[in-house]
This record gives C-alpha cells, structure tokens and sequence, in this order.
C-alpha cells in the first residue's frame, strides 16, 4: 500500500503501481513482460484520466512491461473484494488509535496481519502531485495505447514505445 500525502492523482496512482513493482513485483516475477492493472472507474486512475493513461506509459517506457488495464465498470467499485477486505482489517488494525503523524499510520497500516495469512505492507509517498496538470492532445496521442475487443474504452493495453527500458530510480521502501 502507499501513502500519498498531497493530491490524489493519476501520477500518484502510478507511482504506487511503480513502488509495488520495484519492491516487490519484480523480485517475485523477474521472468514477467506484462503486468495486468485492474483499476477503479473513477478519480485519479478512471479509464478516461489523461494524466493516469501517460503516466502508465512513462512507467511502460521504464519498466519495459506491456500494461494490461482493466477497469472495473462504473458504480461497481463498492464490490471490490480485495479492496474491502483490505480496508476493513486496517481499519480494525489502528481502530482507538490517535492518527497523529503520517509515521504512526504507515506503522499501523503495515502492522496489520490476519489470521488467514494477509500480511500488508507500506510506504509513504512524500512526492508533491500537483491538481491541475493538463495533458495536451499531443501527448496523449503518443502513448502506445490499444482498445481491447471487450469494452475497449474500460479495458486497453499499454505497450513500451523503446525496446529497452532505462533504469529506473528506487523509490522508499515499504514496511
């Protein structure tokens, strides 16, 4: 899990998918060459968020990793099970507990464990995400996206537009 601490944006978004990868997706799947995103409909990371789909190709770009998106349809997030399953056991984890500083809730978060075995991890994310950031018809024409057969407005595939990627810089590890 990250932890932003400015605005909830698309490069927000993103920069949580590139924390998961770096800390622990690469590690776990170093043979992989596509990731599947699955992603709410709406707010920084909806299917229509300019700034979430060039964020997704500058991490495409980075990684080297074909990025299969997947949108859950709109007004069906509040069926996200692993989401709800997630939220409930933190929220349990730091229930009674004074949220005083963003040091103590990434301790709460990344202590909450279950007896069935979720262990959950997190980070903060100091980075500033500035509201606002518009993104020109240029840009979003550049990024190496495909319509998939199956509601290709909610489902669409991301590839890299180089052959090999750059590094990347690690970001704060989680907890």
């Amino acid at each position: 899990m990250s932890l932003g601490i400015d605005h909830d944006t698309g490069a927000l978004a993103v920069n949580a998918i590139r924390g998961w990868w770096q800390e622990m997706g690469r590690a776990r799947y170093p043979q992989a060459s596509r990731l599947v995103i699955t992603a709410d409909s709406g707010g920084s990371n909806s299917s229509r968020n300019r700034l979430w789909k060039t964020e997704l190709q500058r991490f495409a770009d980075e990684t080297g990793l074909t990025l299969m998106v997947r949108h859950l349809p709109p007004g069906t997030s509040k069926w996200n099970r692993i989401e709800h399953r997630l939220f409930s056991f933190i929220t349990g984890n730091w229930r009674g507990r004074p949220l005083l500083n963003h040091h103590i809730i990434v301790e709460l978060i990344a202590g909450t464990r279950t007896d069935t075995g979720l262990v959950v991890r997190c980070r903060l994310d100091p980075a500033d995400y500035p509201k606002g950031i518009v993104v020109s018809d240029r840009d979003l024409a550049a990024v190496n996206i495909s319509a998939d057969d199956f509601h290709g407005d909610w489902n669409y595939t991301i590839a890299p537009r180089c052959p090999k990627p750059p590094q990347s810089k690690p970001l704060m590890p989680l907890q």
